[in-house]
This record gives C-alpha cells, structure tokens and sequence, in this order.
C-alpha cells in the first residue's frame, strides 16, 4: 500500500506536496485541473518497469496505443514545457523487507536489515548536451523501521564526469577485490530505467543481492497497480470466455465477464453484505449481483452459457421492479459502466493498488452515494480468512460519494483514517493539491471555494429572482 507520494514538474504540478495516503484516498477538482495526471503518473511508471523495450536505459515509456495511458515525448510533460525543468518524484509503501548478513559495518560487525517502510526518490532531467532523451540524475532508496532509518542506497550523476554514475550508501559496502569499498565509487554504469541499479553493479560489489533485491522489491510494488479509465466499453450481447484468467478486467473494462467468471470460485467475503451478520461468503457472481441490488440499479443479475459445450456467454440482468430478464445492452448504461469497476475491485489480487478514474460516471446521485458504500466494502473484504488489503486511488466529481464517506466516518462506521481526500486548486498559479481536512465526525474544516459549485449562490440567485418576477407581476410590470 502506498503511503505518500509527491510529484513535481509533471505536466500542471510544479510540486504537488507530500500527498499522504489512505485505503480510500481521493482527488477532486475541476476539469482539466490535474487531478488525473496523478494517478497518470503512476502507471506510467509501471508500465516502463513492465514496458517490453529490450532498451534498458529508456528512462519513461510514455505509452503506446494500448498503454493505459499516453504521455508523449519529455517536453509535452514536463511542467510549462521547459526543458530546463526537472521530473522529481518520491514515494513510500509498506514492506517487510528483510536482509540478513548481507552488509557489514564500517567495523564489519554482522547486523540485520528489517524494514516495515521502503522510501523511493529520483530526479529526471534531460540529457545536459543532445537534450533529446531524458536521463536519471539520481535515485535513491530508504529502508525504514518504525520511521528510522535503517539504510539508504542509491546511485547519482557525477557532475564532472557526465557520463559516470557515483554510489550513494551510508554503510560501507563489500567490493569484490578490495576488502572494503566505502560509498562514492565511480562507474560506468547507468540506471536500468528510473528505478534500478543496473546488472553492471552486481559484478562490483559482494553484498549486491541488496540492489537486486530493491529492484524486485519495486518491481513488486508496480506489480501491483490496477488501472480503470474513466469510460468503460460499451456491453455486447454475446461474451467468449475459454477458461482464461485475466489479469485485471482491462482498461476499458473489456475483460469483465472473463475475470468475473475466472473468479467463480474465490472465497471472498464482503464486509456487512447484511447489517448486523458481519462476513459472510457467497459466490463472486452472486456477491456482485448483492452490490448492484445495494446501489439500487437492479433486482437480479446472472451470466449463464448460451449452450452446453460452448464458450459463449450472456449476461442476463432484471431491472427493478420487471418479471423477467434482459441483456446487458438493454438496460441502463450505468450498470454496464459500473460493473467492471465493482468486478475490478474485488477480482483484484491481495494487496492491489487500484487506480479509478470517475467510478461514479453514468450513475443515479443514489447509486452514487451507495457506490462509496461498496467501495468500504472493497477495503475491508477478506479472501481465505485474510484481510484483502487493497488500497483505492480514486478520482471523481461525485459530491454525493464524498458525502456518504462523510456520513460514515459521523457513524464511526468508517474511521476517518482510512479515506484521505484532496482537491485540486488550479486558481492559483502555480495549482495547488489541497487536502480536505476531515474530522472524527465526517466535517471538513476546509472546503475550498466553489467545491462543487456554488450551490447557496445558485439558492440565494434563484430566490432573489423569484422575489422580484413577484412583485413586478404585482405592480403588473412582470411577465405573467
């Protein structure tokens, strides 16, 4: 689970803050204010580790044309478009990560590395003479036990030597042919992507299992990011399944009905499907159709093949208050816009990081309100016994979602701990991520002008204009 991120010189944010992190943390603001580029940022950065490139020393794989998301050259994100600017960012995530007599001291007695928190942070700029590509300038990795510092490693461009890398370490670390080798060794070698110490520093030091180990351990965090785009494909009637099992339902939600069939059989349980019941374990096909009766979009909901023996599909849905069964097509847009993101949220592996843009789109203000309730579900379902531990990222323009959040933290029903919430401020220059302050009883001490508008305005405009249309009818100036 991420617990802070911070950006800066990314396409509107020149420094978006430290953003703390929640299960449920959400991003507000108008259109075009940067909210998305946050979660854009991010699988940007796990589809370079996973990008098929054979070029390790690419920096960014801005995206292709079924990448999740499509960023463009350096100059077309950096911040204004200077080039002269830098791409900063730093994270941090929960590990356990653990070493064992892999580094010894300065007085080479043995010790332990154990960690709970890993911290990453890197400076991209680009290359000093050609200025076509983007370079690492430095990276840098903190491993953390209870907010100590146990150990920082990292690598960082030589100023006098533009091509040469310098190792950054605050313990001495073993080298091949020498007994010790203390940190600020000069090489050749150049970060693998924006992230890795490269196969190169392997061959130098005794003690590398500690950069290869880093690298896995971040790998592992990306691995983890799921992405849902804010429109969903339209449905079809027919869906072909061969018994594969998706990774995630797609970008698009195009692979909904296979991952929603592949997981027939998990043992997933829901958080108070009925009040007052606590857990309780029912089919996935079965739970999902439970989230849809709850948002109030249907009566029943079942996916049945067309014949024995065959690979096709339907999806069958009873709209409230009908006695009989449709398709999918046929119903409203917003159950089949919201159904990959109810799929998703609880197909997704343990301890996924799910990044949703406008979950809410299409959807009733009820169904809306209900969404967040679902959503509370999401981070506190268990799968085996265990806590699912999935931590939602989620960007929206739902005033009626953030309200029940409220409404549940005031029932201490949700602890205000788990959501975090902030609002993208672009009337300033440069725009601001304002966090909502929120207390133990869902108030929010800081609602930033026009959050969703101007709704007293709006009330106090209309009853003004209602005052005066009456008494020039009155006077028998008005219209009647």
């Amino acid at each position: 689970m991420l617990k802070k991120l911070r950006i800066q010189n990314f396409k509107i944010w020149k420094d978006t803050g430290t953003i703390n992190m929640a299960p449920i943390t959400l991003f507000f603001g108008a259109n075009s204010s940067g909210k998305s580029s946050i979660g854009q940022f991010l699988m940007m950065l796990k589809q370079t580790i996973e990008s098929p490139s054979s070029d390790r020393k690419t920096v960014f794989y801005p995206g292709g044309k079924n990448s999740a998301v499509q960023l463009g050259s350096y100059n077309e994100m950096v911040y204004q478009r200077d080039n002269e600017n830098k791409i900063m960012f730093e994270y941090q995530w929960d590990s356990k990560f653990y070493w064992k007599n892999i580094i010894q001291r300065y007085d080479k007695s043995e010790f332990y590395v154990k960690t709970d928190t890993l911290s990453f942070q890197a400076e991209v700029g680009l290359a000093a003479k050609e200025k076509h590509y983007p370079f690492v300038n430095r990276l840098n990795y903190w491993c953390f036990k209870e907010n100590k510092s146990q150990i920082s490693l990292g690598i960082k461009r030589t100023p006098a030597l533009i091509d040469k890398y310098e190792v950054m370490a605050d313990v001495y670390l073993q080298k091949y042919e020498n007994p010790i080798l203390p940190p600020g060794y000069v090489t050749d070698f150049s970060p693998d992507y924006f992230y890795g110490f490269p196969d190169d520093i392997f061959s130098i030091y005794q003690d590398s299992d500690i950069f290869r180990n880093l690298n896995l351990e971040h790998k592992e965090l990306f691995n983890s990011f799921c992405y849902l785009g804010p429109i969903r494909g339209k449905p079809d009637r027919l869906f072909i399944w061969h018994g594969n099992a998706p990774e995630s339902v797609g970008y698009d939600g195009e692979n909904t009905i296979a991952a929603m069939l592949a997981a027939g059989n998990r043992d997933i349980t829901s958080y108070r499907l009925e009040p007052g019941h606590g857990y309780r374990v029912i089919l996935f096909e079965e739970m999902l159709s439970q989230k849809l009766k709850k948002m109030g979009l249907i009566d029943d909901f079942k996916v049945t093949p067309i014949a024995e023996h065959r690979h096709e599909y339907e999806v069958k849905i009873k709209t409230r208050g009908s006695n009989y069964y449709v398709d999918i097509p046929d119903v409203g847009f917003g159950v089949s816009q919201v159904l990959p993101v109810l799929v998703q949220c609880f197909y997704a592996p343990v301890g996924s990081i799910i990044i949703i843009e406008q979950p809410e789109i299409h959807l009733h203000p009820s169904a809306q309100s209900a969404l967040a309730d679902v959503f509370i579900d999401v981070i506190n379902s268990r799968e085996n016994g265990v806590d699912r531990n999935i931590q939602l990222i989620i960007e929206t323009h739902s005033e009626h979602f953030l309200r029940r959040l409220q409404r549940r933290i005031a029932e201490a029903t949700l602890p205000k701990e788990q959501v975090a919430a902030y609002f993208a401020n672009t009337n300033s220059t440069p725009a601001v991520l304002e966090p909502l302050d929120v207390d133990e009883y869902g108030n929010i001490k800081n609602w930033p002008d026009n959050f969703f508008g101007d709704e007293m305005g709006d009330i106090t405009a209309q009853s003004m204009a209602a005052m005066t249309r009456r008494m020039k009818q009155e006077t028998g100036d008005g219209n009647k």
